[in-house]
C-alpha cells in the first residue's frame, strides 16, 4: 500500500546531491511488485544521458557503456522495498534522512545513479570513467527468488551480467562487506502417539520428544572461519515450532523449523549434511537452501577496489545477491550507505553525509 502523501516527480535529476536524490527516490513508493513508476523514471533519466546502451526488462532497468576499457565493473541495486510502514514520504532530521528504503537500498541506488551521470563530467568539462560500466537496477529483490529481477535477467540477458567485478549497493555502513553466507531452512519432525490427555501414559508426547533436539541446538557451538581475512560466523537455530491439535489430546507430531547460516566455504550439500548430522535420529525435510559467496578478494579488480576504500573488508553475514554473481564467476562485494541492522524496520534511516562520502569513494575507484 502506498502512502497517499507520496508523489511521483516528472523526472529524476541524477546530478543533484546524492543525499537529496535519495530522498526523491524514497518519496516514490516501490514496494515489491510495484516498481513500475520508479523504473520508468530511472529508464528515462539514463536514456537522457546519452552515454549508455539501455535495456528495459520488466521493471528492471539495465545500462552499459562500450568504451573499450580493459575492465568492466557492474553496479547493481534493487528498486523495491518492503511494505511501507507509515515512513513515506521521507523526513529529514539534521544529517539523518528517515524513510522506507533509506537504508535498503535507495541510498545505494542514488549513489549509483548519481555516478552514472557525473562520471562523464559536464558539457563544458567532459570526462569518462576509466572502466566500462554496467548498471543493473532490478525489481522484486525483497520477495521470493523466482520473482527476483536478477533471476529473469540471468535467464534472458545473461551477457549483461558479465563483469570483472560486481558491486552491490546493499547497506554496509561505510565499509566493504565481501561475499555472503549461505542459508538453509529445514523442518525436523518429531513423532509421537496420540492419546487422551487424561490418559497421557497411553500416548507419546511429540512436543516433549523435541526436548533432546532443542537441547542439542542450545549446546551447539557455531563455527567461525576466516576466508581472505573475512571472519564468517555460522549459526544453527530453531526459528519456529509447531505441534498439538487440541487441549485434551497428547500431540502425535511436533515440527521444529531450523535455519542454518553457513560460511561460504561450505557447499549447499555440505551444509545440509552437517544439519542432518546434528539432527541425527530425526526426520529432516529441506525447505530451502541457497549457497553463499566466497569473498573473491584475490581477484585483481576486487583487490583494487578494497585498496581504494582503505584496504579492509569484512564478512557479510546475511545472504545477498552477490551469491548470484559468484555462481557466474564474477567477484562481488557489498558496498552501500546505511546500517544493515536498520533494514526493514520502521526506524530505517541513513546519514546524508555517509551517502556523499561513499559516493566519493566509489567515484575515486571508477575515474
Amino acid at each position: 500500500m502506498t502512502d497517499p502523501a507520496a508523489t511521483v516527480p516528472p523526472s529524476l535529476d541524477l546530478r543533484s546531491d546524492p543525499a537529496d536524490l535519495t530522498a526523491t527516490l524514497v518519496d516514490i513508493p516501490s514496494v515489491s511488485g510495484n516498481e513500475e513508476p520508479l523504473a520508468d523514471l530511472v529508464e528515462a533519466a539514463l536514456r537522457e544521458l546519452g552515454q549508455y546502451e539501455v535495456l528495459r526488462s520488466g521493471n528492471a532497468v539495465l545500462a552499459r557503456t562500450h568504451l573499450g576499457r580493459p575492465t568492466r565493473v557492474l553496479l547493481a541495486g534493487h528498486l523495491d522495498t518492503v511494505p511501507i510502514a507509515g515512513n513515506v514520504p521521507s523526513r529529514r532530521d539534521g544529517d539523518i534522512l528517515h524513510g522506507c528504503g533509506t537504508t535498503d537500498m535507495k541510498s545505494g541506488d542514488a549513489m549509483i545513479l548519481h555516478l552514472a551521470a557525473t562520471l562523464f563530467g559536464t558539457p563544458d568539462e567532459p570526462a569518462e570513467p576509466s572502466r566500462d560500466l554496467t548498471l543493473v537496477f532490478y525489481d522484486c529483490e525483497e520477495i521470493e527468488h523466482d520473482r527476483n529481477g536478477l533471476t529473469r535477467i540471468e535467464a534472458e540477458h545473461a551477457d549483461w551480467l558479465t563483469a570483472d567485478l560486481a558491486l552491490l549497493g546493499e547497506p554496509t555502513n561505510g565499509v566493504v562487506e565481501a561475499g555472503c553466507q549461505g542459508t538453509a531452512t529445514v523442518a525436523v519432525t518429531v513423532p509421537g502417539r496420540r492419546s487422551h490427555s487424561a490418559r497421557s501414559w497411553k500416548g507419546v508426547n511429540a512436543i516433549h520428544g523435541a526436548a533432546p533436539l532443542l537441547a542439542r541446538l542450545a549446546a551447539y557451538e557455531a563455527r567461525s572461519v576466516d576466508i581472505d581475512g573475512c571472519l564468517y560466523r555460522e549459526g544453527l537455530n530453531a526459528v519456529h515450532i509447531s505441534g498439538g491439535v487440541a487441549n485434551n489430546v497428547i500431540p502425535d507430531e511436533c515440527v521444529v523449523r531450523l535455519n542454518f547460516r553457513f560460511a561460504p566455504d561450505r557447499s549447499v550439500d555440505q551444509a545440509l549434511h552437517h544439519v542432518r548430522e546434528v539432527c541425527d535420529g530425526y526426520e529432516v525435510t529441506v525447505l530451502d537452501a541457497v549457497a553463499g559467496a566466497l569473498p573473491g578478494l584475490s581477484a585483481p579488480a576486487a583487490a583494487e577496489f578494497v585498496a581504494a576504500t582503505g584496504g579492509a573488508a569484512q564478512a557479510k553475514f546475511g545472504w545477498t545477491d552477490v551469491s548470484r554473481f559468484a555462481a557466474l564467476g564474477v567477484p562481488a562485494v557489498n558496498f552501500g550507505p546505511g546500517d544493515p541492522s536498520l533494514a526493514h524496520t520502521r526506524e530505517e534511516h541513513v546519514s546524508r553525509a555517509q551517502i556523499r562520502q561513499m559516493t566519493d569513494t566509489l567515484r575515486t575507484f571508477l575515474i
